[in-house]
């Protein structure tokens, strides 16, 4: 398997946290791509991702992005695509905007796919942080309200995906970070064969550029590292935190971006 399709296929495997999360939605495979429905009118968590073989060039393309659409067109008009550009031969590859933008969906992210094969040894002394995984109501109303906050999403729908306690039977691990009892940071962690990915990585806005997100990744890490025999890490990087993964030792190996429908 090769890097980007590494990480390319921990993201498929994260993503269907958002089917299983609210009890209201679905996971449904297409031929070639792969559906998740939240059961929430909230465009970022109803997710269409390709899956299996290459599409056969741009026909191939098209004609999965159609299933895409189609899957969602009776459930909800807001959906969004993740494509891993890395995946598409270079006609498709230049194309595949143009024929997102013409079933409506927008681009609204670019993200680098990272790999680290371990993480690097801290450059600063990092602030003591209680790890703790996501197992109790407390834990999931912190991961949810600090998701909130960190993302920009409605306290509405985080709560309705990240409250319920079914949420967590799947391979979405969730950690807390805590500082004098206060949670400050969280992140989740997905174990493939492959690979450890890391999403939802943030602190609190008032305590950002104190260490604790790094902290609490390094932690959660190695918790999951102990836990699966697993070492490589990956993950898709924002912009804000791009300089931090590059610290830790992550490397570009794929490039993603994501659409959303208006």
């Amino acid at each position: 398997m090769r890097d980007f399709q590494i990480v390319d296929s921990n993201l498929r495997a994260a993503m269907r946290f958002f089917g299983d999360a609210t009890g209201a939605g679905e996971i449904h495979s297409l031929d070639g791509a792969m559906a998740i429905y939240s059961g929430l009118d909230y465009g970022v968590f109803n997710i269409a991702l390709l899956e299996g073989h290459p599409p056969e060039g741009i026909a191939g393309f098209t004609e999965r992005l159609s299933r895409c659409a189609r899957y969602f067109a009776p459930r909800t008009m807001r959906w969004s695509f993740w494509l891993c550009e890395d995946a598409l031969d270079t006609p498709t590859r230049r194309q595949a905007r143009a024929l997102l933008m013409d079933r409506d969906l927008r681009p609204i992210s670019q993200a680098p796919g990272m790999l680290a094969e371990s993480l690097a040894p801290p450059v600063r002394p990092l602030p003591k942080i209680e790890c703790l995984p996501v197992a109790d109501r407390a834990t999931r109303q912190a991961f949810g309200a600090l998701t909130a906050v960190s993302f920009d999403i409605p306290m509405k729908i985080a709560k309705a995906v990240y409250e319920p306690e079914r949420a967590w039977f799947g391979e979405y691990r969730g950690f807390v970070g805590f500082a004098a009892g206060k949670p400050v940071a969280i992140v989740a962690i997905v174990a493939t064969p492959q690979a450890l990915g890391v999403y939802s990585l943030s602190t609190l806005p008032e305590c950002r550029r104190l260490g604790y997100g790094e902290a609490l990744l390094r932690a959660a890490v190695a918790s999951e590292q102990q836990r699966t025999g697993t070492q490589r890490v990956v993950l898709q990087s924002t912009d804000a935190g791009y300089s931090l993964y590059r610290r830790l030792g992550f490397n570009e190996v794929a490039k993603f971006s994501v659409y959303l429908t208006r």
